[in-house]
């Protein structure tokens, strides 16, 4: 996955709900080194007796948003996703 794109992610999530899975999973595959090169991640962890949805926004160095549903996707689909917006953002950079 192509990260260098991302500026800011804010997750919400529930992480004892088997729904929330596709949020913890994309946050895994953030690297480690994301925060050090200037991309904003918030998360908000919901209690384990909550009802409230999960959530995922993000933030692209275009100024693109997305809100994506963790609970019906599945962490493939947020990937490819994602990736798409990278892989054009990665080809305007190049042609510059």
């Amino acid at each position: 996955m192509i990260t260098r794109f991302i500026t800011e992610v804010n997750t919400k999530f529930n992480p004892f709900s088997a729904k929330s899975r596709s949020a913890r999973l994309f946050l895994a595959f953030l690297p480690p080194t994301a925060r050090s090169s200037g991309m904003v991640i918030n998360t908000q962890l919901l209690p384990k007796t909550s009802t409230d949805p999960s959530s995922l926004y993000i933030k692209f160095k275009d100024g693109k948003e997305m809100n994506l549903d963790p609970e019906t996707m599945a962490i493939k689909s947020i990937v490819e996703e994602v990736d798409r917006h990278s892989r054009s953002l990665q080809k305007a950079a190049d042609l510059e």
